[in-house]
């Protein structure tokens, strides 16, 4: 089975061939399907004022999974994954001049500091933290959180 989608120009330059794509199709809610991305057209074909590339997918399905031709779906391309990242949410971090900073609690005091610290991976609404923070240290706003996994996905279809 292949996937045939299309990828805005904005976000063609980040993928390549051999990427892994997890497929999810809005008439089979329960299912996510597997899929290995095999071609990138060279050449964009503008739509509604925006360049798009076609894209097509190997599709691979298990036993007990079926479909059928001509379904819409919608492609999860992971450009890059961190597994076991320091993740906050995005909108803790504040900037200065050209460093990212977020304010930590000192002691059990409601005081806090500036701390500097480099980012990483975002997904959009969570960011990975390299750098200047501790699993434990206490951030103005909101609660530190360690996930498994941060992804960097673009959304096609």
């Amino acid at each position: 089975m292949i996937f045939v989608g299309k990828v805005d120009e904005t976000e063609v330059g980040k993928i390549r061939a051999g990427m892994s794509i997890d497929l999810e199709i809005g008439a089979i809610e329960k299912d996510r399907f597997q899929a290995v991305l095999e071609y990138i057209s060279p050449k964009g074909i503008e739509e509604n004022g925006a360049v798009q590339f076609e894209i097509k997918a190997s599709v691979q399905l298990l036993e007990r999974q079926f479909i059928r031709a001509g379904y819409s779906a919608n492609a999860n391309i992971v450009l890059d994954k961190r597994d076991q990242a320091l993740v906050i949410p995005e909108g803790l971090l504040k900037f200065e001049n050209d460093s990212s900073f977020v304010e930590v609690q000192r002691g059990e005091e409601q005081q806090f500091e500036k701390r500097f610290v480099q980012t990483g991976l975002s997904d959009g609404i969570n960011i990975e933290i390299i750098s200047g923070l501790k699993q434990d240290d206490k951030i103005k706003g909101e609660k530190l959180d360690s996930k498994k996994r941060n992804e960097n996905k673009t959304n096609q279809g």
